[in-house]
């Protein structure tokens, strides 16, 4: 069959289930965009610039798999590597495609605009294939092949892939294959998925107290429904690393917390007497535990990352993490290694507030989340809002969303764009600092124009209090420009109908909450003092600065 190289690629993504592409246009991809537009069932999706582009496709890949961005070269590619970096340490699928200078322009090294002028037409390529997997220049000659395979590495991988796409072949005519592309994960080698299956289940027979332990990889290998099924049907204890919130299910009597923790909680005493630990890829940082740790005994621990498994010490190549785990839950026992059920917890007093009572982040994280349903999608940003949710279980069916890893702020406004478009039938709440707010905030103009509905919760707290925890409470540094965020939102959709509320007390908030239609974007400014915080970050603040700057820091001074 022949198409065009550009057909051929937008009909590969949409195989793949891309829906959206999220960019921006220059004169090196126009003509891409002109044969995006043709296609059916797949849709260009303008972002105010590059960088933003690049976490609303993160959001998007997070909910719907995989993504993809476009760019223009250079300026456009350079722009938007920060949120590709971001895609690449959290394990995102993301296709970032770039319109590139004419062939025969790359080939004579011809000085042109968007480059360095000098005819290098690599160093681009070369700072991609930092935060990528899989990079191609497209060719004629190359094309089908070239695109099928960081397709396919991109999905296979969970991690970025490169594309460039000169300006002057996307109209050529190449031959493609007809059998379409699929969201496949490469097959396991049939002996060692056998014998890790066996060797899993043996000690998951022989253990008396087990546990699951779950990071990011879990969602990203997409075994979160198996290791969940396997929890419920055999009565297994589960917790996560802090950067794996939510990926099972916190209502759950099954749910531990978060680890690490303190010692005397839930999950520190059962990890103590755990003769079985089924542990997913932990990524191991100060989101999760700074450093390895000894608590996993080699024998007693099983870890499972996307294409190998280590069990007791030895690692099992070629075993696909989605293939085993649909092998244990397709053998799971009937009765004979099932444990009684866990006692229900007792559910936890509610927090009382006088109306009149100033919002603090003591009472105002139980009290927001009261208001979650089930299959809401929420989105914290690093700061404030990802510590306060963090100890706050979230109802059944709760996607949590925050960039734990990268931590760039400013990730999360752009990233409510892309969930948005990835399930346009959900409840979205995102919770934002002003600080982080005024990163990304054109975005907030995509997200109304187009007439999405999310429920913003606005932290202004006057600047970077994260920051004023770890050093400078009162440095003119973590300071920030006082807005007026009700008239930015009326200057961002002139025309669209938002649902706007600044409140200071919880009985405010209360009304605000109640009050928010369904049918409008909602968008709630709390006023908060610079200096409360999450409890969490009291401890969190001083720590980091004793790492970051060690024993002689700045932090250290005298007062």
């Amino acid at each position: 069959m022949q198409t065009t190289i550009g057909n051929y690629l937008w009909e590969r993504l949409k195989q793949l289930g891309v829906r959206y592409v999220f960019g921006v246009p220059g004169d090196f991809n126009l003509q891409l965009l002109e044969q995006l537009h043709d296609i059916d069932g797949i849709e260009f999706v303008g972002n105010c610039n590059e960088l933003n582009a690049s976490y609303a496709a993160d959001g998007y890949a997070r909910l719907n798999g995989i993504a993809a961005i476009i760019t223009t070269y250079g300026v456009g590619d350079l722009s938007a590597l920060c949120g590709i970096a971001g895609s690449c340490a959290e394990h995102l699928p993301v296709v970032m495609i770039t319109g590139v200078p004419p062939l025969y322009v790359m080939r004579n090294r011809l000085r042109v605009h968007h480059s360095m002028a000098e005819g290098n037409f690599d160093n681009i390529m070369n700072c991609a294939r930092e935060f990528t997997s899989s990079g191609a220049r497209i060719t004629p000659s190359n094309a089908a092949i070239e695109i099928d395979r960081a397709l396919t590495t991109c999905w296979q991988e969970r991690c970025p892939v490169y594309l460039q796409i000169p300006s002057n072949i996307s109209y050529l005519n190449i031959n493609a294959p007809t059998l379409p592309l699929t969201r496949t994960f490469a097959p396991s080698d049939s002996l060692q998925l056998s014998e890790a299956r066996k060797l899993i289940q043996e000690q998951l027979h022989q253990a008396k107290q087990p546990l699951i332990l779950v990071d990011m990889d879990a969602d990203r290998s997409q075994i979160h429904t198996e290791l969940q099924t396997l929890a419920d049907h055999c009565q297994i204890p589960y917790a996560s690393f802090r950067s794996g919130k939510a990926i099972l299910d916190e209502s759950s009597p099954l749910w531990l917390g978060h680890y690490p923790n303190a010692p005397e909680s839930a999950v520190s005493q059962w990890l103590a007497n755990a003769d079985c630990i089924i542990a997913t890829a932990p990524c191991y940082s100060e989101g999760s535990s700074m450093v390895a740790t000894d608590e996993f005994p080699i024998e007693k621990t099983i870890y499972l990352r996307g294409e190998d498994v280590t069990i007791a010490g030895e690692t099992y190549e070629g075993v696909s993490a989605q293939q085993l785990m649909a092998e244990l839950i397709r053998e799971l026992p009937t009765a004979h290694n099932k444990r009684p059920p866990l006692p229900r917890k007792a559910a936890p007093l509610p927090l009382t507030h006088q109306v009149n009572e100033a919002l603090t982040h003591a009472k105002l994280w139980p009290h927001i989340t009261s208001y979650f349903q089930a299959k809401d999608v929420i989105i914290g940003e690093m700061g404030c809002s990802h510590i306060g949710l963090l100890d706050q279980p979230l109802p059944h069916g709760c996607h949590y969303i925050a960039q734990s890893i990268w931590g760039a702020i400013g990730f999360s406004l752009p990233a409510l764009l892309g969930t948005m478009m990835a399930a346009p039938e959900r409840r979205h709440w995102l919770f934002i600092g002003d600080g982080s707010l005024q990163m990304t905030v054109q975005e907030l103009s995509t997200i109304l124009n187009r007439g999405l509905k999310p429920t913003i919760i606005l932290l202004n707290n006057q600047g970077y209090t994260i920051e004023r925890f770890i050093l400078g409470e009162n440095a003119a540094y973590n300071d920030i420009a006082s807005w007026d965020h009700q008239s930015l939102i009326q200057a961002f959709a002139p025309k669209a109908s938002i649902f706007y509320r600044r409140v200071a007390t919880h009985g405010a908030l209360d009304q605000a909450l109640t009050q928010r239609p369904d049918d409008q974007a909602c968008i709630i400014e709390l006023t908060l003092d610079p200096m409360d915080a999450p409890q969490l970050l009291h401890t969190f603040g001083p720590k980091t600065a004793d790492f970051d700057y060690g024993p002689r820091g700045p932090q250290r001074r005298q007062h």
